[in-house]
């Protein structure tokens, strides 16, 4: 199974980011053999609007079946349902302890957006 992360950069080590459409980066672990790939999203950092539902569908079409970050708006979270991917809240950290955190079962999933679109 494949997990996505919002993340800062591109390894394990960055700093999950907070933010879901705007995140720099999205590190997709296969739960399999633990291995990961980092799916860029600059082009979302300087979007005018639409930056979630992009970071969205770009996630589902790299097969994650699950999602962390630290909020996701009510745009982005429609994709990802609509997908039937599970969106968890991490409190922050590296990428790699929020996967283990995740792994753990120590994650709240989230039924709803747990912010507004546009915020920063």
């Amino acid at each position: 199974m494949k997990i996505a992360i919002t993340s800062s950069g591109k390894i394990p080590d960055s700093q999950m980011d907070s933010r879901f459409g705007r995140a720099a980066a999205f590190i997709v672990f296969d739960t399999e053999d633990d291995s990961f790939t980092a799916l860029d999203n600059t082009q979302n950092l300087e979007a005018a609007q639409g930056a979630g539902i992009q970071a969205a569908q770009h996630v589902v079409n790299a097969g994650a079946r699950a999602c962390v970050s630290g909020h996701t708006g009510p745009k982005a979270f429609k994709v990802l349902s609509a997908a039937g991917v599970p969106v968890y809240l991490a409190p922050g950290g590296t990428v790699a302890d929020v996967y283990q955190a995740w792994k753990k079962g120590e994650l709240k999933q989230i039924s709803d957006a747990d912010v507004e679109g546009h915020w920063v």
